[in-house]
């Protein structure tokens, strides 16, 4: 091997020089860009819950809860009948007989109907006291009737449910 010159050590020395310094530079911004990914890995799995499973965190607890309440039993409750004169502008005079039922969410609620009974009774007469024998004619006239007395029914009986009122016996004379 032939021996270098001081004139060639200088230029491999001075080349390298550059190149050295540029390489740490890549290399820096190398490491720093997987220092960032693997903190914005770390960051996802974290926030989504992921990492708390791998590493184990996420340990189901031995609570104790309480058993599920019952469900809900529909019950139906009967009302009195109810005897009514419709409005009329004719002399004679047009009666209304009405019996009923109640379709109650939960059977515990019927206590809270009985308790409220007269109130449920004086909301219905009020108001059918005012219809007119042209008002329940045909199935819509029957339907409205349903409606309206479902909705006066429920106002007074709030908060229980009513989920329907059910006709048993209906006689216009």
């Amino acid at each position: 091997m032939a021996k270098k010159t001081e004139e060639e050590e200088d230029l491999e020395v001075s080349e390298d020089a550059p190149v050295k310094s540029g390489g740490k530079k890549k290399l820096i911004i190398f490491i720093a860009i997987v220092v960032v990914l693997l903190l914005a890995i770390a960051a996802g799995l974290y926030f989504s819950g992921v990492a708390q499973v791998l590493l184990g965190g996420h340990k189901k607890a031995a609570v104790v809860a309480a058993p599920p309440p019952p469900p809900a039993v529909p019950s139906f409750h009967d009302l009195p009948d109810l005897l009514v004169n419709l409005n009329t502008n004719a002399r004679k005079a047009s009666y209304l007989k009405l019996t009923i039922s109640l379709q109650i969410d939960n059977k515990l609620d019927d206590p809270k109907v009985d308790a409220a009974l007269p109130r449920i009774l004086d909301t219905c007469q009020v108001y059918m006291r005012e219809l007119r024998f042209e008002d329940l004619k045909g199935s819509a006239g029957l339907y409205r009737l349903r409606e309206e007395l479902l909705m006066r029914i429920s106002q007074v009986m709030a908060p229980v449910k009513i989920d329907d009122v059910l006709f048993k016996e209906m006689v216009i004379q």
